[in-house]
């Protein structure tokens, strides 16, 4: 079994393989996963397993503590994942699951822009600046190279104007900013990574043609967008079951009675398999609520061995 760190995924990965990677497994029929949670939010426990039948084999094991950031010395979440054989039920590798995580995260909001945003957007709004945002923001240019210009809006200022500094050192045009409201208008795509419990992103605020990106928020009481934002939209999720199971950027909004359960147009599995379009028209306002799951895990784990066999090979 191979051990594989967190240097060893970034080695092998790029977006480019990842994002081609994840686009070609969604339109292969849907894995069975299985979660289960134990704690809470301040000190979660998590196992997400995956089963690509005849394939592979995948769980992940992570922990979530919230606290962490604040004292600055660990990341809030941290995880191991482990692929068997599909075949023959070998373990093949345990694999740095954190950074497996922040591979696919932004690789799945990546194909989500990808199908759904529109072709030449130049202004991207990240709403959040924690660990995720800068994989993001990667991410979305990556499939968006016309995104010459980002907005970054954190609670903590000195946050924001971290990230801000590191994507200047870059190359990025970046600016941090103070009035949310006032962004929201201005972007073409919006990706939010925070674990807010009220709306950050209001429907009155989005201009035709926007694509919205919500990440962060991964329980029913977790939402970054509001109920009009929902109402505007076209609407659509990175799996269905993993957002029907308990994500609240989708279950409250159809609580609310704002949206209803067939107002979820489709996943990456009906958008990759063409059984789904998008994109309508230039004015669409796009939702993409990326609820994640061990089928990503997987996906990310499977390339990660590929890549890793084809430069052992």
């Amino acid at each position: 079994m191979q051990f594989v760190s967190d240097t060893d995924v970034t080695k092998v990965l790029t977006f480019p393989i990842l994002i081609a990677a994840l686009e070609e497994a969604h339109r292969r029929p849907k894995m069975e996963v299985l979660d289960a949670f134990l704690g809470g939010e301040g000190a979660q426990y998590v196992i997400r397993s995956a089963v690509d039948p005849g394939r592979y084999m995948v769980s992940k094991m992570f922990t979530s503590f919230p606290a962490n950031l604040a004292e600055g010395k660990m990341p809030a979440v941290q995880a191991v994942c482990v692929l068997f054989d599909g075949t023959n039920g070998k373990p093949l590798a345990a694999m740095d699951g954190t950074e497996i995580t922040h591979w696919r995260t932004a690789a799945d909001s990546a194909l989500g822009t990808k199908l759904l945003a529109p072709p030449n957007p130049e202004t991207l709004l990240c709403v959040g600046a924690g660990e995720m945002s800068e994989w993001l923001i990667r991410g979305h240019r990556t499939v968006r190279p016309s995104l010459q210009r980002v907005l970054v809006w954190n609670r903590s200022a000195d946050r924001a104007d971290g990230l801000a500094k590191r994507l200047i050192a870059d190359g990025v045009q970046t600016e941090t900013i103070t009035d949310l409201d006032a962004a929201t208008r201005e972007a073409d795509i919006i990706t939010t990574c925070t674990r807010a419990h009220q709306p950050l992103i209001k429907g009155r605020n989005l201009r035709p043609g926007t694509h919205l990106d919500l990440v962060g928020g991964y329980t029913p009481q977790t939402r970054e967008a509001d109920d009009e934002a929902a109402k505007l939209s076209r609407v659509f999720v990175d799996r269905r079951e993993s957002a029907f199971h308990g994500v609240g950027d989708i279950l409250q909004p159809i609580a609310n009675g704002a949206i209803s359960e067939t107002d979820v147009l489709g996943d990456l599995y009906d958008l990759a398999g063409g059984r789904v379009q998008g994109r309508m028209s230039a004015s669409d306002i796009t939702f993409f609520k990326n609820a994640g799951g061990g089928h990503l895990d997987l996906m990310t784990c499977e390339a990660v061995f590929q890549q890793l066999g084809a430069k052992l090979g």
